[in-house]
């Protein structure tokens, strides 16, 4: 259904596809010719934000286009920060919790255990 969603959009001329991740991702963006984009979707903790940014990188994703994952983070400077770090610089998610977050006296476990609001 992702494919043929993305087809839809690209045959009307698309120039950028803004989708969820789903299993597989990447073999929709080896089929189409435009830039995607992955959703940040629901209010994830900071660490599986990161993953899910990280994973759509890896995938072949142009970017990711995250909102309540920035904002309603405890420390969105820190969040938005590491984000940018995965998609322009390509750490890895361990690299940016600890160029970001830990180094703001964060311990990795209070990083894991991070709620939503």
């Amino acid at each position: 259904y992702l494919a043929l969603s993305c087809r839809v959009r690209e045959e009307l001329g698309a120039l950028l596809v803004k989708t969820y991740s789903c299993d597989n991702v990447e073999k929709v963006f080896e089929a189409w010719h435009v830039p995607f984009i992955i959703a940040g979707g629901k209010k994830l903790p900071e660490k599986e934000a990161l993953t899910l940014t990280f994973n759509a990188i890896r995938d072949g994703a142009a970017g990711v286009d995250m909102g309540r994952n920035i904002w309603q983070s405890d420390r969105p400077i820190e969040m938005i920060q590491a984000v940018r770090s995965i998609v322009h610089d390509r750490l890895t998610v361990e690299q940016s919790i600890s160029s970001f977050f830990l180094n703001k006296s964060i311990g990795s476990n209070e990083l894991e255990t991070l709620s939503t609001r």
